[in-house]
């Protein structure tokens, strides 16, 4: 804590590392916190994983009840819209809603005003010879300016008869007394489902409750999003009524940010989205809609043609209900998909014809918002055109830029069966985005038991001289055992060969086996995950096995496990039980990471690594695969082993299988080096055989078996 609130006095940003279970949140947030009130300013603290939203809850309320502080949990509009409409929608029902409460006002004004200069009327007609009443001058303007009023209070009334696309609960907000709502927000640190079920018995909106409120607050806790969309930060730095710099903003799982910033810079526009928005254009007069349309059918037929001719023998029957990936770049000349596109477009220039495409989207985009707020239609039309015109625009302009990678992808509409078009520029650089905003605000802390190594978090996400905390795990270490075991490296060309399935299954057996409670299995995929459940279902010794998938509800898997006391759960590294989520004491007492898990080597992981290479080529002579693979492979693994020794009187076993990650020598495929050293001194390799025998011993060390221990 102390660190941390030096670095802040310096305005210097900091890199947390901690060993999980270790109290990295409050570490951060208490001399945040204490920064913040002595500066006015204000502490934002993010996530982007659920579990860890409700910590921060509980952590804020524990400090909340040694120190008084004003909290707010925030949350996207989506998840606390109770009439359950869009964004824009709802943008446009707040106006119109805004309006109307005004225009309410204004009536109740003219009302008496009309009274008034009705009761000056009366007394300049019973005006007598002392000069008591008004003259009859006087009593002619009260009657003109009486008639402008009506007819003024006339329209007002035709305005608000007409007024239809209202929001009750946002006109409640403007029209009841709030006080009571703050006064209970503010009482203690509300989650945004309490918000929610508040305002909706009292008939108010939540949301925008909320946001009025956090004018006045010293911490915010929110998603991602509200931070790395450019966008959104501008708009949530307004409703915290602060400046960028009066910020400061705590990451927690910050190995993420670097994804997360990747999807927020990413942009797409669908087939269907384009279909759309020529159909706008013809449903419209203006002369800009011929030079909007040539464009854009250019690009859509240019999309059609593309995917059409890159899909490969039997690949457009295999494309199912998710995005599947099409190759179009090139390493030489411009991306397939542009080449198409300057190959069928005429007309009198792309940036030009864009312009006018955008200017006309803008002025239908109004109509459609005119429309809706006038109450002509019940919904708020979107304007596929603007955002059509918009994407070909950064399309053509950043299409070749280092870091933008050209994409295009199909999928099968469920509806239609058939398969249609998504154009997208990839962005393989996330400093692009973090840099801004690291640069923009106070300072930051970023928190994580897998920042390091240091100086490639700070290269990736453009940090500018952080400060560099590092903890490794302080836990008794006779309370926990690491073993790398020998067994084959699964090497994709491997894991189909029989010896190695029999190998790695036996060794499971005997991990699950020798494991008095739950054991949690880490697979390099669902399907290896499934594979090696099927192998060690049918063993009655195994006790309950529990089988995790992509469509499975992760929640209940972890309630069962966790409500068991001999269960084994097989589940993905890339799944959503690999970080976040605690497993304290008997909850889980082994942790396996089967293999190395590599995410899938797509054409986007190639360009990011092509990407790095180039941009990194001064850290390391083979950043691409250093940077965006191995060593967030491995933040992955060690994530995953955090998921056992929770605490001081915690213990567990933690068992990496395969030959990769032992001392062998390996060449280029050893992973070892890629962890910390404390981390590697106390890798245990082991051969498969004596697995049982060294868990044996540990647990028994323990006393942790109930009654005789398994026989080996």
């Amino acid at each position: 804590m102390d660190r941390v609130g030096n670095a802040l006095a310096r305005g210097q940003d900091v890199l947390l590392e901690g060993a999980p279970g270790t109290g990295k949140t409050l570490s951060a947030l208490v001399p945040a916190l204490a920064h913040a009130r002595e500066h006015d300013r204000t502490v934002v603290i993010t996530t982007n994983v659920h579990q860890q939203m409700r910590q921060f809850v509980e952590d804020a309320r524990a400090i909340n009840e040694a120190e008084p502080i004003r909290a707010t949990v925030f949350k996207g509009k989506s998840s606390m819209c109770h009439i359950d409409v869009d964004y824009q929608e709802c943008q446009t029902l707040r106006d119109t809603t805004r309006s109307l409460v005004e225009d309410r006002q204004d009536r109740e004004q003219l009302e008496r005003r009309l009274e008034d200069l009705t009761d000056e009327m009366r007394d300049g007609g019973g005006g007598g010879s002392d000069g008591g009443g008004v003259n009859g001058g006087d009593a002619g303007s009260a009657a003109e300016a009486r008639q402008a009023v009506a007819a003024e209070l006339e329209s007002l009334e035709e305005e608000i008869e007409d007024a239809t696309n209202v929001c009750e609960h946002y006109m409640n907000n403007l029209t009841a007394d709030t006080g009571e709502f703050f006064s209970w927000l503010f009482r203690d640190v509300r989650r945004p489902d309490e918000v929610y079920e508040y305002a909706e018995r009292q008939g108010l909106c939540g949301y925008e409750l909320l946001k009025e409120g956090m004018e006045d607050v010293e911490l915010v806790v929110c998603n991602y999003h509200h931070l790395l969309d450019p966008t959104i930060r501008e708009q949530f730095f307004r409703w915290l009524d602060r400046e960028p710099e009066d910020v400061i903003t705590v990451f927690d799982e910050a190995h993420n940010v670097e994804g997360a910033a990747r999807e927020h810079a990413s942009e797409a526009l669908t087939e269907n989205t384009l279909e759309s928005a020529l159909s706008e254009l013809e449903e419209t007069d203006d002369s800009r809609a011929e030079p909007a349309e040539n464009v854009l059918r250019a690009f859509t037929e240019a999309l059609r043609a593309t995917y059409d001719e890159n899909l490969g023998f039997g690949e457009r029957e295999r494309v199912g209900e998710n995005w599947f990936d099409v190759s179009v770049a090139n390493e030489d000349r411009r991306d397939d998909l542009t080449l198409a596109f300057l190959d069928r477009y005429e007309g009198r220039g792309i940036r030009a014809e864009c312009d006018l495409a955008l200017q006309l989207g803008k002025r239908l985009d109004e109509e459609y918002e005119d429309a809706y707020r006038d109450g002509e239609t019940t919904t708020r039309r979107e304007c596929h055109l603007l955002s059509a015109a918009a994407f070909v625009s950064a399309w053509m302009d950043g299409g070749g830029e280092l870091g933008q990678h050209p994409m295009v992808s199909v999928r099968r509409d469920a509806g239609t069966d058939e398969v249609y078009g998504r154009a997208e520029l990839y962005t393989c650089i996330p400093r692009e985005v973090t840099r801004d905003l690291f640069e923009e605000v106070y300072g930051s802390v970023l928190m994580s038991a897998t920042l390091r190594p240091f100086d490639v978090t700070q290269d990736v996400l453009g940090l500018d001289s952080p400060a560099t905390l590092a903890y490794e795990l302080s836990y008794p270490e006779e309370n926990r055992r690491t073993y790398s075991v020998s067994t084959p490296a699964l090497f994709s060309s491997e894991r189909d060969d029989p010896g190695t399935q029999e190998t790695v299954a036996s060794t499971l057996s005997d991990a699950v086996r020798f494991t008095p409670g739950n054991s949690l299995l880490f697979f390099p995929s669902y399907a290896e995950a499934e594979r090696y459940h099927e192998l060690l279902s049918g063993d009655p010794e195994l006790g309950t096995v529990l089988l995790d998938g992509s469509d499975q509800d992760t929640e209940d898997l972890r309630t069962t496990l966790v409500g068991s006391d001999d269960a084994a759960l097989f589940t993905s590294l890339w799944g959503t039980l690999a970080e976040g989520v605690s497993f304290d004491g008997d909850a889980a007492r082994t942790v396996a990471v089967v293999g190395v898990p590599y995410p899938h080597l797509s054409e986007r992981m190639e360009a990011v690594q092509d990407a790095y290479d180039r941009v990194f080529a001064e850290r390391s002579r083979d950043a691409g695969w250093e940077y965006a693979v191995e060593i967030p492979t491995v933040r992955k693994t060690r994530q995953a082993l955090g998921r056992v020794i929770r605490s001081p009187e915690d213990f567990g076993v933690r068992l990496l299988l395969d030959k990769r990650y032992t001392s062998a020598d390996m060449g280029k495929y050893s992973v070892r080096g890629t962890f910390p050293p404390e981390e590697r001194e106390e890798l245990i390799d082991i051969r498969p055989g004596k697995l049982k025998f060294a868990m044996l011993n540990f647990y028994s060390d323990h006393d942790a078996y109930s009654g005789s221990p398994p026989e080996p």
